[in-house]
């Protein structure tokens, strides 16, 4: 986790080397161990830098090629390393002192602007290109790194964090209203805007080359719904699926420093641990430390949904950790808005992992596993039923949703229901259908908190349509389903508001279920595959049989955060929810107050109900965005 900047002017003029180096400043929570900057002219590139990898010991940012011809920032890992040293044909020295933006700046030498195509890893960078007179950058295939940009006519500013481009005084800070909707929605399919007008992100899968001229952003990957792997056997995809994921951990595992993980007793990040610490085992390292939070002092009928330690101590068991316990019951959801946030925050769990990352920080872990986000990637597999009643394979589908009902102890109407026939309905569409509703004696709703007024004038519906005009309202397919899952617009918001919060604590998240390689093998396989004998998730399972233990391996359930959220929300924050409410001078433009109002009181009554989840989310995001605002210094 380092920290990139850079300014290019578009009208040549020549750059003040102190608005350089007050962005690398503002981003020194990023990188403890160095920062540095290059000027030439009218373009300047800056660098912060924090140690993880063995090689990054040695590199030196921003690096110039031996031609003294390009220039390069990064904050990067590089996965593919001996694909890319051989294609390279870089033998001039032992791989180990080769540094990944080495590779990158390589790679681009050799295949210019396709060079991302040829990258594994998470990465976000940009290249000056002196012979071209272009600046060059990109971001990984999942948007695991962020990149954010300003231009005007006369330059371009770029920053791995939104607050080192108002170091520029030129660089304005005005209210996007559309981001404001979407928060209150909590619609994440808009991949480019940001909270401020004008300042962009690069999207996941995306670069984007800037001369005097012109600016092109361009998608480099997609993922191929299309695309079926076929083997001969069951066991043998299992054995493929073993393979790459056991690859997708070991890259993640290469770190000079302590490595840490996530351990919540759930199928993916037990997975995730006790694969690393089998490969940590393997090559004589030090053991994995693991991060997990308890709840023991919740009240009884909500530590029944929430209590994981049987399942946590059961991987502990195995030996080979040191853990770290962290009592979470006794937390604040409503974290105090911290600096390091650019933008509102929707994200009711933010505090849990904000003690699992000072523990990480304290015991000196720099490079922290995580098991984000196999549901995703691997699919619970329920879209097999759909694909069954539509393609009218009724004995295979009776026979699936018989056994399904018995291990979940859900009755067979109630999943025929829910994933039979709802699942092939598209978040995103359903989102839009539920805006456009707007009807008020509905079941509460996001939409409802939202002042219509306010919608109406920035036209919501309209913009929520043209983000969504691809994704169809219907879709029958397992692997369509399975992909459009993977393509939503959420997983690059919680890479973009993890990076921030793990940058503040000098940590390298890693997430070994955002493997590119790992993703296209998982929504290629065949949906019998992903879904089996009632089993969800069986290609995962099935992997794991020898090295989880078999309490983990066989659960069909996982825990309920919300329960801890919900009660703690109330408990600690009440007052200041209040305040909030009797203070709405700016909430009441974009809030229906009185909607709000509803949806808090009968939160109030009855905080631990589960369909009161939704009550407690909408009082959180008004909240959180009510705090925002008054902090975010924004022009008028």
């Amino acid at each position: 986790m380092s920290g990139i900047v850079g300014i290019y002017y578009l009208d040549g003029r020549p750059l003040d080397r102190e608005n350089l180096t007050k962005m690398v400043d503002i981003l020194a929570h990023r990188g403890p161990d160095g920062a540095d900057i290059w000027v030439d002219g009218c373009v300047g590139l800056g660098h912060r830098m924090l140690w993880t990898t063995p090689e990054s010991l040695f590199e030196k940012l921003p690096l110039i090629n031996q031609r003294g011809d390009l220039v390069i920032t990064a904050d990067a890992r590089i996965d593919n390393r001996e694909e890319l040293i051989a294609a390279l044909q870089i033998n001039n020295r032992p791989a180990d002192k080769i540094a990944d933006s080495e590779l990158i700046l390589a790679a681009y030498e050799k295949w210019g602007e396709d060079c991302p195509q040829h990258l594994l890893g998470d990465f976000a960078f940009a290249i000056w290109d002196e012979r071209k007179q272009v600046l060059f950058c990109a971001r990984d295939h999942m948007g695991v790194k962020p990149l954010y940009y300003y231009q005007s006519d006369k330059f371009l500013v770029l920053a791995s964090e939104i607050k080192a481009l108002f170091c520029l005084p030129e660089v304005p800070r005005q209210l996007n209203e559309l981001k404001v909707a979407h928060h209150l929605t909590l619609f994440f399919e808009d991949r480019v805007n940001t909270f401020y007008k004008d300042i962009l992100r690069l999207a996941a899968a995306h670069s984007l080359t800037v001369n005097s001229r012109r600016l092109e952003v361009k998608c480099y990957w997609k993922l191929d719904p299309k695309r079926e792997i076929k083997l001969n056997s069951h066991r043998e995809y299992v054995e493929a699926f073993r393979e790459i994921f056991t690859e997708a951990v070991r890259c993640r595992l290469r770190s000079a420093f302590p490595v840490g993980s996530t351990l919540s007793g759930g199928l993916d990040s037990s997975s995730i641990t006790c694969t690393a610490r089998m490969l940590l085992a393997e090559s004589g390292r030090k053991p994995l430390h693991t991060f997990s939070a308890i709840f023991p002092n919740l009240p009884p009928d909500a530590l029944q949904w929430i209590d994981e330690r049987y399942f946590i101590n059961a991987v502990q068991s195995l030996g080979g950790f040191e853990f770290h316990n962290i009592h979470a019951d006794y937390l604040n959801p409503l974290v105090k808005p911290l600096w390091q946030d650019d933008e509102p925050v929707y994200s009711p769990n933010l505090y849990i992992h904000l003690a699992l990352y000072e523990s990480a920080q304290s015991n000196g872990v720099r490079v922290f596993l995580d098991g984000i986000d196999g549901d995703s990637t691997i699919s619970h597999g329920w879209a097999r039923l759909t694909e069954l009643i539509y393609g009218g394979k009724w004995r295979t589908l009776r026979n699936e949703m018989k056994a399904a009902s018995e291990l979940s102890g859900i009755s067979q109407q109630q999943l025929l229901w829910k994933y039979g026939f709802q699942t092939p309905i598209q978040e995103p569409a359903l989102r839009l259908w539920q805006i456009l509703q707007q009807n008020p004696k509905s079941t509460f709703t996001f939409n409802q908190i939202i002042n219509d007024t306010f919608s109406q004038r920035i036209g919501l519906a309209q913009n929520i349509q043209s983000l969504t005009k691809e994704v169809p309202f219907l879709n029958f397919s397992a692997r369509q389903i399975h992909s459009s899952g993977l393509n939503a617009g959420i997983h690059q918001y919680v890479q973009e508001l993890a990076d921030k919060v793990t940058a503040s604590h000098c940590l390298e998240a890693r997430y070994p279920f955002y493997d590119k390689r790992l993703i296209e093998f998982c929504v290629a396989l065949p949906s019998s595959q992903k879904f089996r004998q009632g089993w969800t998730r069986i290609i995962l399972r099935q992997a794991m049989r020898d090295i989880l233990p078999p309490q983990v391996h066989s659960r069909t359930g996982k825990g309920r955060l919300s329960f801890n959220f919900q009660d703690k929300l109330l408990k600690y924050e009440q007052k200041t929810i209040e305040r909030v409410f009797e203070e709405a001078n700016q909430l009441n433009k974009y809030v229906n107050l009185s909607a709000l109002h509803t949806a808090y009181h009968r939160y109030a009554a009855h905080p631990l109900q589960t369909q009161i989840k939704v009550d407690a989310i909408a009082v959180f995001c008004a909240v959180t965005l009510s705090q925002w605002l008054n902090q975010a210094n924004l022009n008028t």
